[in-house]
């Protein structure tokens, strides 16, 4: 029979007695994962599951799986949206399989754990998953999350403060919503100091009100507290993209791209604010404020756009410091589409290991979405071994 899958992790200690477990991923760049005999066995990346072939692909993958070591467990996201959730629902309910459903980005950072052979019982890491969206524990869109994670369980102690997503998936072609939905906080402010900014005389042609009153009720702008998005919105705000993207992830790779031209000379930080809370929460007002003060008085796009990515790096890096006064940890693990950036995926580590953190970064999984399958079944295995649940 031919082997159905690309890739294959060796696991570390701790997952050999665990069930033969089947992950189905995410929707995005999706792949299968059989977990079996300590061995997490992974498909090719197959692709969006919106696109029909695609789809008919992933389910040929999960039957072929079948065919390959019976699963009996069956594990999905916890987005009650995704065709790869649905299938697994009628599947489980068909086969007679025990049914899980696992966090987005909890998944994210198990998989870069098991990627980086941590054992099943090794103490928690702080997970630092950013990407586009995942579906949150609280019901609400995530996708910029500082979670102190191992593999069984998994706790929110930081976030990017949620900003709006205008229009809902509409927001993620068009990146101006975003630019919109992060300035709208501080409007008056806007409009007062920085009227004669391409960006805001963009956007004081929009309906302003039509689009405040959806924000302010709720009526198709979920709040977000996603990384892809914040990327959006400064891209649009200096011109890349900023009516319509073409691809996934296009506003972020072209502000990437003009970062990249003066990273090192322009690297001063603009201002943020850590707030207090239920959970620490990353407030991004006082950079908007200086980034547009920037455009305002003639600064490149390319110093903006490098500014802007040692923005993330040193926020980011101080709350793991603050972090690391409250909780015992010593680890961050890095996941999520957001470090494919270079710059990010290359400063954001230097930052960390400089003030005394251990960084565990991907090695033979994507950190994008194709890594999830694996974080999904780790995150089974493990919790199936803690509840000891009748396997």
């Amino acid at each position: 029979m031919e082997q159905p899958f690309a890739n294959h992790v060796e696991l570390a200690e701790g997952f050999e007695l665990a069930p033969n477990i089947l992950a189905l991923g995410g929707e995005l760049k999706s792949t299968v994962c059989l977990l079996a005999k300590g061995k997490a066995n992974i498909s090719e990346v197959l692709g969006d599951l919106e696109q029909e072939h695609v789809y008919r692909h992933f389910i040929t993958q999960v039957d072929r799986a079948f065919e390959f070591c019976s699963p009996t467990h069956l594990v999905i996201d916890k987005h009650p949206d995704y065709l790869s959730s649905q299938w697994g629902e009628r599947l489980a309910q068909e086969k007679n399989l025990r049914l899980h459903a696992v966090q987005h980005h909890h998944a994210h950072i198990a998989a870069v754990m098991a990627d980086n052979a941590l054992p099943a019982d090794t103490k928690p890491v702080l997970g630092i998953a950013l990407d586009g969206l995942g579906f949150g524990d609280d019901g609400s869109i995530w996708g910029g999350e500082i979670l102190l994670a191992d593999y069984g369980s998994f706790q929110r102690l930081g976030s990017f403060q949620p900003a709006a997503m205008i229009g809902g998936t509409v927001a993620i072609r068009e990146p101006w919503r975003n630019t919109m939905a992060h300035l709208l906080p501080i409007w008056d402010q806007v409009c007062d100091r920085y009227s004669n900014v391409d960006i805001v005389q963009f956007l004081q042609n929009q309906p302003i009100s039509v689009l405040k009153t959806m924000v302010d009720q709720g009526l198709n702008a979920p709040p977000a507290s996603s990384c892809g998005r914040l990327f959006d919105a400064v891209a649009a705000s200096l011109g890349l993209h900023r009516e319509l993207v073409a691809f996934e992830a296009q506003a972020a790779i072209s502000l990437e791209k003009l970062a990249t031209t003066c990273f090192e000379q322009a690297n001063e930080p603009y201002a943020y604010l850590i707030k207090q809370g239920d959970y620490l929460q990353l407030s991004w007002q006082p950079m908007w404020l200086e980034l547009l003060s920037d455009i305002q008085n003639g600064a490149e796009p390319a110093s903006i756009a490098s500014r802007f990515h040692h923005t993330l790096i040193q926020a980011l890096s101080q709350l793991a410091l603050e972090l690391r006064e409250l909780y015992d940890f010593d680890t961050v693990a890095l996941s999520g589409g957001v470090f494919q950036n270079c710059l990010i995926s290359t400063g954001l580590p230097l930052a960390l290991e400089s003030r005394g953190f251990k960084v565990l970064q991907h090695k033979r999984v994507p950190t994008h979405d194709g890594g999830l399958s694996l974080g999904q079944a780790v995150i089974t295995a493990a919790q199936l071994s803690q509840k000891k649940f009748d396997r």
